[in-house]
């Protein structure tokens, strides 16, 4: 593990003010002071620590669109670059951000394991592969701390899906869990020496995560891990067993199982003082590091501020980075504007940029781009003439109203008014807003509201039927112009706590209005008087959506469009109502009739690019008959400029899957994500995304590495060289065969087709990038270290490496591998 520069003088300051702390000092420490804080204790220069959700951003203390946030893309589709530069470049972006909004601790990165598509959250984190994972989460972590604020990897361990993610226990074999699910953490904090780690909701083999063994005997003792353990957001649930195990603190605070309970059990003799002088240990050496603890210096200086300008080059660089080209029939892209002069934008996902998936991962982005705007503005510059229609409707869901729709009746501003008030009617917080998505954490005045009250003017720009509601739970009424329109008790259809605030129901209602018509909105939102609500915080949405075509017309027109057009670009995907924190997906299809969509424009136009807008895998029946595909994920704010880029050739996609994605859903390996009398087993083993695939007969859509540019490569030569106790260097001769400059990754995969144990068919053992001129061949060296041949010996409890042939497989995916070798090896235990 990476040792601290100020790691001697740190540990005498720590063990200082540990001997000045009594016990109810160091117990009120190890719960939250709030939501997103913990506690000071000025007594010894010990300032409160900020933490903030992640990892797509750094949304801070308040979840408010008046305090913005930039939007990276999704975990995804870092990961998709293959890029550990630039991954290493964006975390340190992230720590700018971070002390841009005064937080100390960033909830991020997610390194949990894309075991099945169907995982809700899978959008968040970055691959289905450890090793893949473990090298783009190690770069995250040192960019974000080498600026000195503190990384979480996260969720500890095998939170691989949101089905019962609270109670869930996961049944893992061992050699399982050593090779895949702990595998990231591990070598995370070997390479890049985390601060944080978040122990998670679920149980393993048994123990809840915040009382597992796991996290004490393999990674504090085993690994040497000596940063502090999080639980998630309520995720300790007991005083004596959690208090004793090794979860250093809980979050959120002030309540909790611990506090004044935790004190009583030391003293009564129930939990050993130890476990509390260490928790509080590692809390104080936690915060010597972000410089949140007097008389020690920070591990690093604050970091530098950037100019926007130089963030919005740095977020569309990494947004083209990790776009993949699936498929570039006849060279359709980048498009050749001196024969294509009229463009058809088209798609549900082309006008709102989908930028980023649903749960606590949220940020409110100061702005996005969406695929219209980028290509839009690209385009016109070079004369291009761009029509646009979304062709389907895609989601019933109401959209949170704007300040182009609404005004707050008391400023007269753009926005909406929204009052706290008492049980005598009395206003506690009166406040003007500018979006209809409102949320309220840790807001003093909502611990005493009786009603919370959203009024607006809004003026219609159409004739027709408008809808108009609310997203919220609990008693609700809304009127439209004085009159009564809703007025029910909402009640949640989720028992998970934040599936159920960050995506409450919906209730509409249908008004008839004339375009110009200007009405009055008043929701009122009464609080539960038993505190029943899922979390100690509100979220309401007052929405609205615009009389439309009906779906048989919105179709017509779009056929219509494109068939006008020189060139198609059909942007579909998902959104954050389809993949969040909270819930599974039950379906890879594309939702809204997209399919039809896709399956009309192309009847019409064969010179149509479909770009992807999702942050995991979706179902593609018309890959394979489309001039090209490009998988954008979810790209941050800069998504349409970046897509621009793309579409023009001003770069070129960079992207490698980090996933595989089938074909047909019932082919994908693993889909059980739903427990079963609350366990879900992992039988599937050590065999996971493409390791499962090479098992089969059935070949996905597109293998895991895959991806083009806009160059060709040769694969010439392959060189193995022994680099003793380090293990081995390959020296790979690749060429660039096109007629632009390009990017290639290569890839290295292991095999073991003789083994003693069960051996995946090939598993990734090493990467690195090559670029090259037209003609230009280079060399690339990729290395590969000892434990990337060895396995996990249940009987033995350590890594062995068997003697004999290895085979050495190179090339551009996990199924396109034109060079090969083989190792021979000598057996070693670790």
């Amino acid at each position: 593990m990476q040792e601290h520069p100020q790691a001697e003088g740190l540990e005498i300051r720590v063990e200082q003010v540990l001997s000045e702390l009594n016990l109810d000092d160091k117990v009120r420490l190890l719960t939250g002071e709030a939501v997103w804080s913990t506690h000071a204790e000025p007594a010894v220069g010990l300032r409160r620590m900020v933490l903030s959700d992640g990892p797509a951003g750094v949304r801070g203390e308040a979840w408010d669109e008046r305090d913005t946030s930039a939007n990276l893309p999704s975990p995804t589709a870092l990961a998709a670059t293959w890029n550990e530069e630039l991954i290493r470049k964006l975390g340190g972006f992230l720590a700018v951000e971070a002390r841009r909004k005064g937080v100390d601790i960033l909830l991020g990165p997610t390194v949990n394991l894309h075991r099945s598509p169907l995982g809700g959250r899978h959008f968040e984190c970055f691959s289905e592969d450890p090793l893949l994972t473990a090298r783009i989460g190690a770069a995250y972590v040192t960019g974000v701390q080498e600026a000195g604020v503190a990384a979480t990897p996260k969720h500890f361990v095998a939170n691989d899906s949101e089905s019962e993610r609270m109670t869930v226990d996961v049944h893992i074999d061992e050699r399982t869990l050593r090779e895949l699910y702990l595998a990231p953490f591990e070598n995370i904090v070997a390479d890049a020496g985390p601060w944080l780690v978040m122990a998670a909701y679920n149980s393993v083999n048994g123990p809840t995560m915040t009382e597992n063994p796991l996290i004490d005997d393999v990674l504090k003792k085993e690994w040497g891990f000596d940063g502090a353990v999080v639980s998630d957001w309520t995720a300790v649930r007991s005083t004596e067993a959690a208090g004793a195990a090794g979860t250093d603190f809980a979050m959120p605070g002030p309540a909790g199982p611990w506090g004044d309970a935790l004190a009583a059990a030391v003293r009564e003799g129930r939990v050993p003082q130890s476990a509390i002088d260490e928790k509080v240990r590692r809390l104080l050496r936690l915060a010597g590091r972000v410089g949140a603890l007097e008389g020690v210096a920070p591990a690093a200086l604050a970091p530098v501020p950037m100019p926007d300008a130089a963030v919005a080059a740095l977020l569309r660089e990494a947004a083209a980075m990790g776009t993949v080209l699936l498929r570039n029939e006849d060279s359709m892209l980048p498009l050749d504007t001196s024969v294509v002069r009229k463009v058809a934008v088209i798609g549900p996902n082309a006008a709102q940029a989908r930028t980023q998936g649903g749960g606590s991962a949220t940020v409110n982005p100061p702005y996005t781009v969406s695929p219209l705007e980028g290509i839009t503005d690209a385009l016109s510059a070079c004369g291009v003439e761009v029509v646009h229609t979304p062709g389907v409707h895609g989601s019933e869901e109401l959209a949170p109203v704007t300040t182009e729709q609404v005004t707050d009746p008391v400023s007269g501003m753009p926005g909406l008014r929204v009052r706290f008030l008492d049980e005598r009617g009395e206003e506690l917080l009166s406040e003007h807003r500018t979006s209809g998505r409102l949320i309220y954490f840790g807001v003093p005045e909502l611990e005493q509201a009786e009603t919370v009250e959203v009024t607006a003017r809004l003026r219609t720009r159409e004739n027709g039927l408008h809808r108009i509601g609310f997203a919220g739970s609990g008693a609700m009424s809304l009127e439209v112009d004085g009159a009564v329109v809703l007025d029910e008790d909402v009640a949640l259809v989720t028992g998970d706590p934040v599936e159920a605030f960050l995506n409450p129901p919906q209730r509409w209602a249908e008004v008839e209005l004339k375009a110009g018509q200007d009405v009055s909105y008043r929701l009122v939102h009464t609080r539960p008087a038993d505190g029943s609500a899922p979390l100690p915080a509100l979220s309401l949405t007052a929405g609205w959506r615009a009389p439309r075509r009906s779906a048989g017309a919105e179709l017509a027109h779009a056929t219509e469009l494109a068939a006008s057009a020189d060139a198609v670009v059909l942007v579909v995907g998902t959104d954050e109502q389809v993949e969040s924190e909270g819930f599974d997906r039950t379906t890879l299809a594309l939702p809204g009739g997209q399919d039809e969509l896709v399956e009309r424009i192309l009847e019409v136009n064969p010179r149509t690019v479909i770009a992807v807008n999702s942050g995991g895998p979706v179902l593609m029946p018309w890959s394979d008959r489309a001039a090209a595909v490009l998988l954008t994920w979810f790209p941050g704010q800069e998504c349409g400029n970046a897509l621009a880029d793309i579409l023009l050739g001003e770069r070129e996609p960079g992207g490698r899957l980090p996933t595989t994605w089938p074909r047909l859903q019932q082919d994908v390996p693993v889909l059980d994500v739903t427990p079963v009398d609350g366990v879900l087993p992992y039988r599937e083993g050590i065999h996971v995304g493409h390791r499962a695939w090479l098992r089969g007969d059935v070949q996905p859509a597109y293998w895991f590495g895959h991806g083009l540019g806009y160059t060709s490569w040769s694969y010439d030569a392959l060189t193995v060289s022994e680099g003793g106790e380090d293990g081995f260097d390959l020296l790979v001769d690749v060429t660039n065969t096109g007629a632009r400059p390009g990017r290639e990754v290569v890839q290295v995969y292991l095999s073991r087709p003789r083994s003693a144990v069960e051996r995946p068919v090939r598993w990734l053992a090493g990467f690195a990038e090559a670029t090259a001129d037209p003609g230009e061949t280079v060399q690339v060296r990729v290395s590969l270290p000892p434990r990337v041949f060895a396995h996990w010996s249940v009987e033995q409890g350590v890594w062995q490496v068997e003697s004999g042939l290895f085979g050495v497989h190179v090339g551009s995916s996990a199924a396109l591998l034109p060079l090969e070798d083989e190792i021979r090896l000598l057996a070693t235990a670790d």
